[in-house]
């Protein structure tokens, strides 16, 4: 079979899933037809739904992440990273990519080692401003490492911004306001608030945002759009379209972030780099709220890089309660709104700088 130009590792949530996607659609978009791209990623993860329909193909390996604690799923690890590497040697041996990029996640492990044993190059996608385990691990041999932060302290790093869809790079919340508020039913008069609680929903954020329409049921100018994970939405309120106050859309996800981020006023989300990256790249006012129980910490230190240059306003889970107090604020501040979005969006140029696939392709062409 022949071989192949680019290969994507990783995966398991939407947090590792939507880079992989980025990096394929970022190289289709500069020529490269399907068939010359692959993704790997994992049997339990949400690419099973997310990468089909690219149109790329794709394996999918049964892996599983090593905890912290004591856990069953431990002993699993071993024996199916072994099974995983195997076949990742097998996967590589036949279709012989020029490059392996990994995002992240235990999945992208296999196909890591694996190219480290056929003298393939890695190029380590970091979006996280502390990376993860597996992102560490496998920069230690690395041929370059593409980092969303400036200050990255992994080795042979290229500061390159974000791996972000297509969609959110070409996202116009000036020129695309009317039209993305007409898509989704909102009245130009309404401030728009979008909260999102990233791909696995957040009980904390939901129940704050769930106070804030409860509290505001009766305001006209208001509009809020939840987007409170799959798992939460049979315990959220009844959608409420507006006609005698608020206007409150609750939904579990939706696939359409770049009309929402076009259309809103103000964001409210966790820290995970995907959200900050694409308020930062898009321009939006967001109030963001790490979650306390992330790996390493590395919601808040995600979350710092945008608020202490300006580019958000940064919440802590214990300040929820105060979350409809702060929006009341920002609508009553279109000055500082404005200047939210203003910083965000210089942080984001670097993200929209195709830095990232100048640098896999150089690897891939044997200049780095």
């Amino acid at each position: 079979m022949a071989g192949i130009r680019l290969l994507v590792a990783g995966g398991g949530t939407a947090g590792h899933v939507l880079p992989a996607i980025s990096v394929l659609e970022a190289a289709m978009a500069s020529g490269y037809r399907a068939e010359e791209l692959h993704y790997v990623g994992s049997t339990r993860g949400v690419e099973q739904e997310m990468v089909p329909p690219l149109g790329v193909p794709f394996t999918l390996l049964r892996v599983v992440g090593l905890q912290r604690r004591l856990t069953a799923s431990n002993l699993l690890f071993a024996p199916l990273m072994v099974a995983a590497v195997l076949s990742s040697l097998v996967l590589l041996r036949r279709r012989r990519p020029a490059v392996v990029v990994s995002v992240g996640g235990y999945a992208s492990l296999p196909p890591v080692l694996a190219a480290r044993l056929l003298r393939i190059p890695v190029v380590v996608v970091s979006y996280d401003r502390r990376p993860g385990r597996a992102s560490a691990l496998s920069a230690r041999f690395a041929a370059a490492s593409a980092v969303a932060f400036p200050d990255s302290a992994l080795p042979r790093a290229t500061f390159t911004g974000a791996p972000l869809r297509r969609a959110i790079l070409t996202a116009d919340r000036v020129g695309g306001r009317v039209t993305a508020r007409s898509r989704l039913g909102i009245d130009d008069d309404r401030f728009l608030v979008v909260a999102l609680g990233g791909s696995l929903g957040s009980a904390a954020l939901n129940a704050a945002v769930i106070r804030l329409v409860e509290d505001r049921i009766a305001d006209r100018g208001l509009a809020v759009i939840h987007l409170a994970g799959r798992r939460f939405v049979d315990g959220l309120p009844d959608a409420l379209d507006g006609s005698t106050g608020i206007l409150y859309a609750p939904s579990g996800f939706s696939d359409e972030m770049a009309t929402l981020y076009e259309a809103a006023d103000v964001v409210i989300g966790r820290g995970g780099a995907s959200t900050v990256h694409e308020v930062a790249a898009v321009g939006v006012p967001s109030v963001l709220v790490p979650w306390d129980g992330a790996a390493e910490d590395h919601q808040r230190e995600n979350v710092r890089w945008l608020a202490e240059s300006g580019g958000a306003v940064a919440l802590s889970e214990m300040e929820l309660g105060g979350l409809g107090s702060l929006v009341d604020e920002l609508r009553a501040d279109r000055a500082r709104l404005d200047d939210l979005a203003r910083r965000a969006r210089e942080l984001g140029e670097v993200s929209r700088s195709g830095r990232l696939s100048k640098l896999i392709d150089a690897v891939a062409d044997g200049d780095t």
